[in-house]
């Protein structure tokens, strides 16, 4: 090759499995060629086709390839020689440059705290709520099915073991709460059997997926009561509350990788989002808006929110009996919600409130 040279050794990661495979990598200003023996092949690419990711000290430098696979070296100096040759990276150069000048570092690291800060505070909740409001239906149906993958492969949830004529039942009733929340969702249930970790619990997705345990059919006195979880689990689809919390719990990683100039890719991002959802929880303010849908909806059929409060006690005291209310590990998605005395207390003012 002419020009611009360097010629890389290391290893290569398909995209497909975690086998690497030993490899050269040859940079010119014109074309890029790799060579992986193991596998027979020679690929060539132009080097405007290639992601090449900042150095971090200690970690191999990676160049990321189109279709997914992707080729690590720690040969940081060659690496850095190429791109600063071919004028790749020149934000990210400049910052390793500060990082010898570390006074000038420390101010501009002081400076951008701040500003993260109150970006994080003020702003990545109000960007979040925005996002989830505009997320496409296409967006929504993918976070449930790889949500439901999740859960399922580490064994969070099992088939449910009801008879068929009460799942019917269920169905039935969970169809006239779909039809009154409406919105562009795919609403349905799915009735399983939670783990020991997830016990008596109900949950929503993003895209009107609803999980209600065999547990929680058992622990309600009835039918009214699950309704009540069942119309509060609805609001928190029709809100897009689970949405929001994902959006809010990667906000400070797209930041971060914003500043470093590593922007996420969209596999990247559709890769985190289920264990994002399922570690956000639901806010007090999110709670309240589902409390008032669900209040809303028990007054509209029976004329009291007592089948909802009735419920909520009897789960605190399960999960309190159960020890699950310490069980730091369980997803917080699916955990009892927190605060049961005081949305006891709100759903009874809406009582007080009906005309």
């Amino acid at each position: 090759m002419t020009g611009p040279g360097a010629e890389l050794h290391g290893v290569y990661f398909d995209g497909r499995s975690s086998r690497d495979h030993p490899a050269t990598l040859h940079l010119g200003a014109q074309a890029a060629v790799l060579v992986v023996p193991s596998l027979g092949r020679e690929d060539r690419w132009a080097p405007a086709e290639l992601r090449v990711d900042p150095a971090i000290p200690g970690v191999r430098r990676s160049v990321n390839f189109p279709g997914g696979g992707r080729f690590e070296t720690r040969d940081d100096a060659a690496l850095s020689a190429w791109e600063a040759q071919t004028g790749r990276n020149r934000g990210m150069r400049r910052v390793r440059g500060l990082e010898s000048r570390w006074p000038t570092a420390l101010g501009a690291l002081l400076i951008s705290g701040v500003a993260l800060w109150g970006t994080l505070v003020y702003g990545v909740p109000a960007a979040a709520r925005q996002a989830a409001r505009v997320t496409p239906p296409n967006v929504l149906a993918t976070f449930d099915a790889e949500t439901m993958k999740v859960l399922e492969a580490q064994e969070y949830l099992w088939p449910s073991r009801l008879p068929a004529a009460r799942q019917a039942q269920l169905q039935r009733a969970f169809g006239g709460i779909a039809r009154q929340a409406g919105g562009p969702y795919r609403y349905r249930l799915l009735l399983r059997r939670g783990s020991e970790d997830v016990g008596a619990n109900a949950f929503a997705l993003p895209n009107g997926t609803v999980v209600m345990t065999d547990q929680l059919v058992a622990l309600a006195k009835s039918d009214r009561e699950l309704l009540g979880v069942l119309a509060h689990e609805a609001g928190h689809v029709t809100h897009r509350h689970g949405l929001a919390g994902v959006y809010q719990a990667l906000g400070l990683t797209l930041l971060s990788t914003v500043v470093t100039g590593d922007l996420v890719s969209a596999g990247t991002f559709a890769a985190a989002a289920p264990a994002a959802l399922l570690q956000s929880g639901y806010s007090r303010q999110a709670e309240a808006e589902s409390d008032r849908v669900a209040g809303q909806y028990l007054m509209e059929a029976y004329g009291t929110t007592e089948p909802l409060r009735a419920i909520l006690v009897r789960l605190e005291e399960d999960h309190a009996r159960e020890g699950g209310a310490e069980d730091s590990s369980l997803l917080d998605l699916i955990r009892t919600h927190p605060g049961t005395d005081e949305r006891v207390r709100f759903l009874r003012s809406l009582e007080g409130a009906a005309p």
